[in-house]
């Protein structure tokens, strides 16, 4: 890289500071003010942030469409747009008029603190952002020649700062400049690649035949296991935050379908240039580095700053949302309902969990060295363990009863977790039954709550019930 793209690196951050800290949170701040930026967010600033905050996992986009083609398409992007489309119709609106600031604080009002309490710590561990700190340091390696520990931490502590500062609000507005980034860098690569190599008659001649098929080389149970993982998007706390901060619920409701064509254009950009990086450079030994290296390949100066500002973004925005979802939910559900302290005091107990999520997540990133490592292990226990919880909470006249609700997080996290821990038990490294650990845990939530479920009338906020 010339001194110019890290020139252009430098304004970026120089931005980054400068809009996450133009406005800090006051004494006077209350909960609503730091965790959902007292409900003011707008449709443009919904879907901005949104679209940003869900698209951290660029590396691991890159390296899919290198190997699989257009298949790319229906694993990372058409089940996640299906199970958004479900959660704009069943849960936006409802969310947002629910009035709360947490899912944990949905799930006390609707099952008790005990499940409230079980559901903090699951979601806590899901939200500590370790994959995407492991990107950055992957691209910090790549992109600078740091080693890697440094990449982690000088890229993380620089994602936070500002959050720390501003709150909910700080990840709002730097999230705005972060979605304008992400599109122009891939829209230029590939305005840049199909002029200089040609379309699709370019492609055809230079892909291995799978890479534009539907399936890729993989098998349609492979790709159908993928609409189930998809259903975390039911219990994405990014999701639901911005929901609870927007102005309305038609603001969240129609936000989340907006956003939905958004990912659809990114996902037409990064496949498109996946399939290039496959094709110009066929015989690349690290598939995660295919972006920076077809970049490096194609873009001048000052055009490859540019597109190393696009990677970043994408990341460092996906970075401070999901710090700050760990942040809140340890400040406003594990420890205030701890020590029960006044609600002025979360703005504290938020600062002290962004520290805390920061930490855990770089270690978690050293310790695994693989983003899709990372998404798996916290997907397959925390997903079966929350869905049914979550999403009967808000919809539907049946509801778990406190004690079965409480049960189904414990077994089914559970038996996920036990079953994920199977592959070190068996011979050749075999899940039990050839099942994958997200499917036994989902299985036993479900019938707990087909056999222990209770039908209510009206609104419901408190607890249905004790019994199992």
């Amino acid at each position: 890289m010339h001194s110019v793209d890290y020139i252009l690196i430098l304004v970026y951050l120089g931005a980054l500071l400068y809009l996450g800290m133009r406005k800090r949170l006051g004494r006077e701040s209350d909960a609503v003010d730091l965790i959902v930026g007292g409900r003011k967010l707008t449709l443009p600033a919904f879907v901005a942030s949104l679209v940003s905050t869900w698209y951290g996992g660029i590396l691991g986009v890159g390296e899919f469409s290198y190997l699989y083609g257009l298949s790319n398409w229906l694993v990372f992007g058409l089940p996640y747009y299906l199970s958004a489309v479900i959660f704009a119709i069943f849960l936006a609106r409802k969310a947002r008029e629910s009035e709360v600031l947490t899912i944990p604080e949905r799930l006390a009002r609707t099952y008790g603190n005990k499940t409230a309490a079980a559901g903090s710590i699951i979601i806590y561990l899901m939200t500590v952002p370790a994959a995407y700190v492991l990107m950055l340091g992957v691209l910090c390696e790549h992109l600078f020649g740091w080693p890697f520990w440094m990449g982690v931490l000088a890229g993380t502590m620089f994602s936070i700062v500002y959050v720390y500062l501003g709150g909910f609000g700080s990840v709002v507005r730097t999230d705005i400049f972060q979605f304008s980034l992400m599109f122009v860098g891939f829209a230029v690569l590939l305005v840049m690649v199909v002029s200089q190599y040609g379309g699709m008659d370019y492609l055809s001649a230079n892909l291995p035949d799978a890479h534009l098929t539907w399936h890729g080389g993989n098998s349609g149970w492979y790709i159908a296991t993928w609409y189930v993982i998809a259903l975390a998007t039911l219990i994405e706390p990014a999701f639901y935050q911005r929901c609870y901060a927007a102005k309305s619920g038609k603001t969240a409701r129609t936000g989340i379908f907006v956003s939905i064509a958004f990912w659809a254009v990114f996902d037409f950009l990064t496949t498109s240039c996946g399939l290039y990086a496959r094709a110009i450079m066929p015989e690349l030994s690290d598939p995660v580095s295919s972006y920076p290296a077809l970049a490096l390949e194609i873009l001048p100066v000052g055009l490859l700053g540019l597109f190393a500002l696009s990677l970043l973004a994408t990341v460092m925005s996906t970075i401070d949302s999901y710090s700050f979802v760990a942040a809140s939910t340890f400040g406003q559900d594990i420890m205030q309902r701890m020590f029960r302290a006044d609600q002025r005091d979360v703005t504290m107990y938020t600062r002290y969990g962004l520290v805390l999520s920061v930490g855990l997540a770089v270690f978690f990133a050293v310790f695994f060295r693989s983003a899709v490592d990372i998404w798996y292990v916290f997907g397959s226990i925390g997903t079966p363990a929350l869905l049914a919880p979550v999403f009967f909470s808000y919809v539907g006249r049946r509801r778990f009863t406190a004690a079965s609700a409480l049960a189904s997080i414990v077994i089914s996290g559970t038996l996920s977790l036990v079953w994920y821990c199977s592959q070190y038990l068996t011979a050749d490294g075999s899940y039990w039954l050839g099942l994958q650990p997200i499917f036994p845990g989902l299985i036993a939530s479900l019938a707990i709550f087909a056999l222990w479920s209770r039908r209510v009338e009206g609104k419901t906020g408190g607890p249905v019930g004790r019994s199992l």
